[in-house]
C-alpha cells in the first residue's frame, strides 16, 4: 500500500458524515469514491483485498468495453486484439492494482463511449440518457473525465454527424457539465492539493508523445470501418485530446498527470488492435509479424514485473510503519516532518500505538482532516526535550516547509537537544531515531513527565 491508497483506506473506514465533513476541507474531488468504498468496506470488510478488488473488476469491465468497441467498429478479431492490448499497457497494469478511483473512471468512460456509438447509430433517447448518466458518474468520480466529452464532440464532428445527432450530443454534454459544475466550483478552492504537479518532465512528456505518434501512425493505415463512426475518428481524439488539453493548461496551472486521463489508453488499444488485425489480414502467415508481436511482449515484461514491486510507487506505507515499530520502544516520542506525513502510518494504528505523537493536538478522525491538527510551535518545542528518544518520520530528502513555525520548531529543537542514532530508509521515506544529546550544549531542558 502506498500513500494515496492509505488515504482511501483511512477515509473509507470513517462514517459517511465524517467523509463529507473531511472532504469539505480536502479531497472533495474524491468524495464520491470514498463514499463508494465505504459501502464496499461495509459489505465485504476493510482489508487490502477489498481496497483493490474494485479497481481490478472495473478495469476488467473496461477491457471488455474496449473489445466490444473494436468489434463494433472494426470486426471481431480487431475487437479481440484491442481487448488484449489494453491490459498489457503498463499504465493500465499500474492502476488496475491500486485502491484509487482511476480504474472506475476508465471503465465508465469506456462504456459511455460505447453508448455514444450506439446512440449515433440508433438515435434513441434512452441511449443518450445512458450515455449522459455514465459520463456524469465518471466526472463525479474524477473531474477530468469531462475532457472525454471534448474528444467525443470532435469524434462526431469528424464523422460528419447529422444535425439531430449533434443537437442530442450538445444537450447531453450540457447536462453533464451542469451536473459537474457544483463540484468543480467547490473543489476549485482546494487547488493547493495539486500544487505538487510540475511541468511534465522529459520522460512523462516523451511517453505521451510516443503513444500519440504510434496511435497516429495506426490511424493512417487503411483500417476497415463499420457504421457512421469510424474507429480512427473515435480512438485518436480520445487518445490525444485529454492529455493535450492538460499540457496546454500547464503554463497556467500544471495539471498533467497520466492517471488523470487514464481512459486515453482505450484509444491507443483500439488503434493498435485494429492495425494488428489489418497486418494479419494482409500477411496471415508472416513470421515477421509474429516476431514483432513477441518482441513487444518481451519488452513489456520488465515494466510489468517492476510495477509489482514497492519501488514502483512513490512510497511504501507498510514498510514505513514497520520501520517505526522497529526503531521505537514503548514510551518513545514520535514526530513527523512534515505533519502531513502522518497519513503514512494512519492505516495501521498498531504501528504507532506505543509511541507518543509529540505534535498532535487532535487526531485525523475527530478533526475531519487527513493528518490531524498539530499543537502550536511553542508547545511542540516544550514537549520534545522531555523525551530521551524520538522517532522521526520524514521524506528521503528531509524536506519540509521552512515558513511553517511548527516544522521550524521541530527541526530547531532536534538540533538543540538530540542527535541521530539510527536511520532506516524505505521507499519514499526515512525513519530516524534521535536520542538525547548529553554533551556540553549548555542547555538544560525543563524536566517533566512524558505527554499522554
Amino acid at each position: 500500500m502506498w500513500g494515496d491508497e492509505s488515504v482511501t483506506y483511512q477515509l473509507a473506514h470513517r462514517d459517511l458524515s465524517r467523509i463529507w465533513h473531511t472532504t469539505q476541507h480536502v479531497d472533495l474531488v474524491h468524495a464520491l469514491y470514498y463514499a463508494v468504498m465505504h459501502e464496499i468496506f461495509g459489505l465485504f470488510g476493510g482489508g487490502l483485498l477489498t481496497l483493490r478488488l474494485p479497481s481490478v473488476l472495473a478495469m476488467s469491465l473496461a477491457a471488455a468495453g474496449v473489445g466490444l468497441l473494436g468489434r463494433r467498429l472494426a470486426g471481431p478479431r480487431a475487437g479481440l486484439l484491442a481487448g488484449l492490448v489494453f491490459p498489457l499497457l503498463p499504465q493500465i497494469q499500474q492502476y488496475t492494482q491500486e485502491g484509487r478511483s482511476y480504474a472506475m473512471v476508465c471503465a465508465l468512460v469506456t462504456w459511455a463511449t460505447y453508448a455514444l456509438v450506439g446512440s449515433v447509430a440508433h438515435r434513441s433517447r434512452l441511449r443518450w440518457v445512458v450515455y449522459g448518466s455514465t459520463m456524469l458518474l465518471a466526472c463525479l468520480l474524477h473531474e477530468f473525465a469531462v475532457l472525454a466529452l471534448v474528444a467525443h464532440g470532435v469524434t462526431l464532428i469528424v464523422s460528419g454527424g447529422a444535425r439531430p445527432v449533434l443537437r442530442a450530443w450538445s444537450a447531453t454534454a450540457a447536462a453533464v457539465v451542469a451536473g459537474l459544475l457544483p463540484l468543480a466550483v467547490r473543489s476549485s478552492g482546494q487547488a493547493g492539493q495539486v500544487s505538487w504537479i510540475g511541468w511534465p518532465g522529459p520522460v512523462r512528456l516523451a511517453g505521451f508523445l510516443v503513444l500519440a505518434a504510434v496511435g497516429a501512425v495506426c490511424a493512417r493505415a487503411p483500417l476497415e470501418g463499420r457504421g457512421p463512426v469510424r474507429l480512427p475518428a473515435l480512438a485518436l481524439p480520445i487518445l490525444v485530446l485529454p492529455g493535450l488539453l492538460l499540457l496546454l493548461l500547464s503554463p497556467v496551472e500544471p495539471l498533467f498527470a497520466e492517471r488523470y486521463v487514464l481512459y486515453s489508453c482505450t484509444g491507443f488499444a483500439l488503434l493498435l488492435g485494429a492495425w494488428t488485425d489489418q497486418v494479419l489480414r494482409l500477411r496471415p502467415s508472416s513470421r515477421t509479424s509474429w516476431v514483432a508481436a513477441l518482441a513487444v511482449l518481451a519488452s513489456l515484461l520488465p515494466a510489468a514485473l517492476f510495477l509489482r514491486t514497492p519501488g514502483s510507487r512513490h512510497d511504501d506505507v507498510v514498510a514505513i510503519g514497520a520501520a517505526v515499530r522497529r526503531e521505537g520502544r514503548p514510551g518513545d516520542g514520535l514526530l513527523y516532518l512534515s505533519g502531513r506525513h502522518r497519513v503514512w502510518t494512519g492505516a495501521d494504528p498498531g504501528d504507532t500505538r506505543l509511541l507518543t505523537d509529540l505534535a498532535l493536538a487532535r487526531d485525523a478522525v475527530s478533526s475531519d482532516t487527513l493528518a490531524g491538527v498539530e499543537l502550536p510551535a511553542a508547545e511542540i518545542a516544550a514537549r520534545m526535550p522531555r523525551f530521551d528518544r524520538i522517532v522521526v518520520v520524514r521524506d528521503p530528502a528531509g524536506e519540509h516547509s521552512p515558513s511553517d513555525p511548527r516544522e521550524e520548531a521541530k527541526t530547531r529543537t532536534l538540533r538543540q537537544y538530540f542527535r541521530p542514532c539510527a536511520t532506516t530508509r524505505v521507499t519514499g521515506a526515512r525513519v530516524t531515531l534521535f536520542v538525547r544529546d548529553r554533551g556540553d550544549r549548555g542547555v538544560s531542558p525543563a524536566a517533566g513527565p512524558p505527554g499522554p
